[in-house]
């Protein structure tokens, strides 16, 4: 049974808000490396009939359509176990622990806000219960996931400091590889990554290197198809795979891209929030271009007010 980390982000594009980034750890029987197979008694996907198992895709299929804040929340809540009642909680158990120091500097962010959003919490104990009772014996471990919210003012020193935004995700995924590792026991059982590529960057040996500095990174495949390396000299047998749509094959990057896509909703709740009390009568924003602009427009006389600066707010690239 290898463990298998997958790595995926939410909010990359946008000009308003957070990046996240995200690895989730499972632990997968040999016969089943994407594990659909092993969760389907407890797990449903989109395309399945809609049932009592818990929804679990890539985010963006979750959170399409009405009501898709609650389908995606209690998959997140109950599928990482996070029964909490505050921002603050949620944050500390699925982040680096630089995050709420972060998050903390940002007017808009508000520790105590209550969670659930969407979705009742007895719900989300009452799906947990029934995720446990069907996997009851399956082939299946999981560890608390790592994950990294980078508001507008870190995603700008970072670019600013490499001079390109690309740095950020791949700072981002150096620290969540090395953090996987550390987190898995001292087992000596093979690990293997599946993330999604970084736009059509085919090449990642020397970002990988950082990662594992105890190890060599060998390329076994660089192409636009797929990019897959092994990384000897290490306590562990570890494979890297990045392909394109890695979050429709693998339940840990599903996992991992659901729980991006949440945090991040959580954070944009708190960011239109704000900023709706300075600008009576804003619409909200999801931060992509198009509609960024106009929020930046209509929020600029409250941010010269407010004594806040446009790189704490608006992404440069």
């Amino acid at each position: 049974m290898p463990w298998v980390v997958g790595v995926d982000e939410a909010g990359y594009g946008p000009n308003l808000g957070p990046l996240v980034q995200v690895a989730a750890a499972v632990r997968l029987p040999d016969h089943d490396p994407a594990g659909w197979d092993t969760l389907r008694p407890a797990v449903r996907r989109c395309c399945d009939p809609d049932d009592d198992r818990l929804l679990v895709d890539d985010s963006k299929k979750v959170y399409a359509g009405p009501r898709g804040l609650a389908r995606l929340e209690r998959g997140v809540l109950a599928g990482f176990q996070l029964f909490e009642a505050e921002v603050a909680s949620v944050i500390r158990k699925t982040t680096a622990p630089w995050v709420a120091d972060e998050l903390a500097r940002e007017p808009w962010y508000d520790p105590a806000a209550a969670v659930p959003l969407a979705t009742a919490g007895d719900g989300v104990v009452a799906d947990y219960s029934r995720l446990c009772d069907r996997l009851a014996g399956a082939e299946f471990r999981m560890t608390l996931p790592d994950g990294l919210v980078v508001p507008a003012g870190r995603f700008n020193r970072i670019t600013d400091e490499a001079g390109s935004k690309a740095a950020v995700l791949g700072r981002g995924l150096v620290e969540l590889l090395a953090a996987a590792l550390d987190k898995l026991p001292r087992d000596g059982v093979p690990l293997v990554v599946h993330c999604d590529k970084h736009g059509g960057r085919n090449f990642y040996a020397a970002m990988l290197q950082q990662a594992f500095p105890a190890g060599w990174v060998v390329a076994a495949c660089e192409s636009a198809a797929e990019s897959r390396y092994r990384v000897a000299n290490l306590d562990r047998e570890v494979e890297v795979v990045f392909r394109p749509r890695a979050d429709a094959e693998s339940v840990a990057v599903a996992l991992a891209s659901m729980l991006a896509k949440y945090l991040r909703e959580v954070c944009m709740a708190q960011f239109n929030a704000f900023w709706q009390k300075h600008v009576p009568g804003l619409k909200p924003t999801a931060g992509y271009p198009g509609d960024a602009k106009r929020f930046y427009d209509a929020i600029r006389p409250a941010m010269a007010g407010l004594g806040i600066p446009a790189d704490a707010v608006w992404r440069k690239k």
